[in-house]
């Protein structure tokens, strides 16, 4: 299992959580020299017991929550900063490309690539446990601020464009959030041009990060959730439709690769005129069990564990 380290609280790990089925949090279950644990309990067959102790930042220090850990006979993890939770959670989605077609810009104007590397308001196919909708406006302040690559494959050696040099346009229009690349002169980008216009390369993908504390929310069954509360509704063993809304992320880059989950995609590459483009990926459950087991009281550390299940579940970098 890999560790978890959490934003906001220090972890006691008293039982491994795989030999359980489900999760409860009783927050200030117990009480140590008048300072509040929060209690994970393992439920199996009916039957639950203590199966991991959770530290408030704020009310222990590091020493003094794994003395009490050490005296319960627990395995100790000491909170995760929460920048570095965060700079952690960098996500990748990949999109299947509808249609292609490669153009010339003009004569001794070279090529591009445009498109639509996410579409607004449409559901994702099944990322593991719940699906996603990339909300309009949430590139709107990366595109205009933040160093963004086009690569191919993800491959920083494989660059595109940049939009800090001019060579990747980006911005939002009412379907998404709409690219184009300058295409280098160089053999790479020539293969790739080629094989998109075989049709071998039909797929892209973004890289991004959600954003802030209001970055993303959460639905389950319709009902608006915390995100721990959605988490927890993953692993209680019943059938939910659970939905993710992305309303603010920071963007990385874009990147013509080879698989697909989004259905509403498309790319071309062209020349003068413009068409569109659109680009998201898998899992391990063992270690997602005892993040489903947290549900804090302090949205700082509820981000940090969605983040942590997130990069795990559906490989995010």
């Amino acid at each position: 299992m890999k560790k978890m380290p959490y934003p906001n609280e220090h972890a006691c790990r008293l039982e491994e959580p795989g030999k359980y089925e489900k999760f409860s949090r009783k927050n200030c279950g117990e009480k140590h020299e008048g300072k509040c644990i929060d209690v994970i309990y393992g439920i199996k067959s009916g039957k639950s017991e203590i199966q991991a102790l959770r530290y408030k930042k704020d009310v222990w220090d590091e020493d003094d929550a794994r003395a009490h850990c050490k005296s319960r006979k627990g395995k100790f993890e000491a909170a995760a900063d929460e920048e570095d939770s965060l700079k952690d959670g960098q996500e990748i989605r990949t999109y299947e490309i509808d249609s292609l077609e490669v153009r010339e810009a003009g004569e001794g104007k070279g090529k591009k690539i445009a498109g639509h590397a996410a579409v607004f308001g449409k559901l994702s196919e099944d990322l593991g446990r719940f699906r996603e909708i990339i909300e309009a406006g949430a590139f709107a302040d990366t595109i205009k601020h933040d160093d963004i690559r086009a690569l191919f494959n993800h491959i920083p050696s494989y660059i595109l464009g940049r939009n800090k040099a001019g060579t990747l346009v980006l911005e939002e229009d009412e379907r998404g959030l709409y690219f184009e690349i300058d295409m280098p002169d160089t053999q790479y980008a020539r293969d790739l041009m080629v094989s998109i216009g075989r049709k071998d390369i039909s797929q892209c993908s973004f890289a991004f990060r959600v954003e802030g504390k209001k970055g993303e929310h959460w639905e389950v069954d319709g009902k608006e959730c915390e995100a721990a509360d959605a988490f927890m509704a993953m692993w209680d063993g019943e059938k939910h439709k659970i939905i993710r809304h992305v309303d603010k992320a920071r963007l990385y880059d874009v990147s013509p690769v080879t698989y697909a989950a989004y259905p509403q995609t498309d790319v071309k590459t062209r020349a003068a005129d413009y068409k569109e483009m659109n680009c998201t990926t898998a899992e391990e459950e063992s270690a997602g069990a005892e993040a489903m087991a947290d549900k804090p009281d302090e949205e700082g550390a509820l981000k940090g564990r969605a983040l942590s299940l997130a990069r795990q579940r559906l490989n995010f970098k």
